[in-house]
């Protein structure tokens, strides 16, 4: 992976246009003058710099609501430089940085640390404030403090928000301040120790299951509160058709529902984990084909709005270890569209344009960014890929600081080949 300037112009000529916000589809070339757009269409400009999009789609650079950069507290796994670099080799200009780091971002001051620390970063980094103190569940962070210093949600994510008032409470907050909650759906007690999703293949196993009822329980109860205090909710990484059919039920009645679903609760199911590899131990766990079935279908209705690879980095130490003992999370950054074009679209046979729209447009709608990136002089944040490449998943694709991925070894479809953001240019 290279980075390096834009040149003073540069047109990325003869690809295909998908414009998500205008849900069009065209051939042509995008000018970038001084690091903004300067004209989308059929140009001829002999003073620029060429990039050559023959059979590649260039489109608005992807946005992910969901990642975990580690710092400050665990710069071993993962700082904001090399979560950064990760980003970029997957697409990603724009990403929002969970607050479970060590102490947590739970205050103004730790706000404004991301926030400043993000500004010399190749991406644009958005801080999601903590919901609590601690994010122990109880005493409620100073979210108007925290919106001001740059947060752009609310979550305790890793840590359900067991408490309903407390929920509520944070959701009457986040109304006020018209910004989404986010709550890490499981109930703890149904979960208990569960390590993977319970069924045949848990059993079969011997490892503790967790129910899908853990998932379905804390989404009901959650929806039912954003309905109640009118507020904003964003129920992150679905991964059972309960949770699904509950979240279109809802859809139906109030519309400030929006949710996401993990690449890898679209590629894997529970009988994947018959090899014990740890790095697909994921809170939530990986599900049943029925379940992965469902969130596929959810993603063709409409139900699931966007893409987010919750993108959760650890070291060796912690993935090394028995199933039960080892670590929840994995990386996803890098092999994010791969995996989603190669099922969504290659096998699925759902259209491009609507997964394009769950990488750009959508996350930023939820977060409130602008969405329109092709306009005139707006800074340059662009994506340019191949969307029929096929290629294998290697350590050398990783740009992490850490590489707990099970992707390693998979023939994905569709590559990343140039992202643009900050007036630079990155050659994957």
């Amino acid at each position: 992976m290279k980075l390096k300037k834009l040149a003073k112009k540069t047109l990325f000529k003869g690809g295909t246009i998908f414009d998500p916000v205008a849900a069009k589809e065209f051939k042509g070339d995008v000018l970038v003058e001084n690091g903004k757009i300067a004209a989308v269409g059929n140009i001829a400009d002999d003073s620029a710099e060429v990039i050559d999009c023959q059979g590649l789609v260039v489109t608005h650079g992807f946005c992910d609501l969901h990642v975990h950069f580690r710092e400050p507290g665990r710069e071993d796994k993962e700082t904001l430089q090399t979560g950064s670099r990760a980003a970029l080799a997957g697409g990603f200009t724009r990403v929002c940085a969970m607050p479970n780091t060590d102490p947590p971002i739970d205050s103004p001051e730790s706000v404004r640390f991301i926030a400043e620390k993000a500004e010399a970063c190749p991406i644009h980094i958005h801080p999601i404030g903590a919901a609590t103190k601690g994010q122990l569940g109880k005493e409620l962070t100073e979210i108007g403090g925290m919106v001001q210093e740059g947060a752009m949600a609310f979550s305790d994510d890793g840590l359900p928000i067991m408490d309903g008032s407390v929920m509520r409470r944070i959701l009457e907050y986040g109304g006020m301040l018209d910004k989404p909650i986010i709550n890490h759906a499981e109930d703890v007690y149904l979960r208990d120790d569960g390590v993977m999703n319970e069924g045949r293949m848990s059993t079969r196993l011997g490892l503790p299951g967790n129910p899908v009822e853990a998932e379905g329980v804390m989404v009901h109860r959650d929806l039912e509160l954003a309905k109640l205090t009118g507020a904003k909710l964003h129920v992150p990484h679905i991964s059972t058709a309960s949770a699904t059919k509950l979240v279109a039920k809802m859809k139906k009645h109030y519309e400030r529902i929006s949710a996401e679903v993990s690449p890898h609760h679209l590629y894997f199911t529970d009988n994947d984990l018959h090899e014990f590899n740890t790095n697909l131990k994921v809170a939530p766990p990986i599900r049943s084909k029925t379940d992965c079935m469902e969130l596929i279908k959810g993603f063709k209705t409409g139900v699931i709005d966007c893409i987010a690879t919750d993108h959760a980095p650890h070291t060796i130490e912690d993935k090394e270890s028995t199933f039960d003992l080892a670590e929840f999370g994995m990386i996803g950054l890098e092999s994010c569209l791969g995996v989603v074009l190669k099922i969504l679209v290659h096998e699925e046979g759902i259209d491009l344009m609507t997964v394009i729209k769950a990488l750009t447009v959508n996350p930023r709608d939820v977060m409130g960014f602008n969405s329109n990136l092709f306009i005139d002089n707006a800074p340059a944040e662009l994506t340019v890929f191949n969307p029929s490449e096929t290629w294998e998943f290697t350590k050398d694709d990783i740009y992490s600081k850490s590489s707990n991925s099970p992707f390693i070894g998979k023939v994905l479809t569709g590559k990343v080949k140039y992202t643009v953001v900050k007036g630079q240019l990155t050659s994957v």
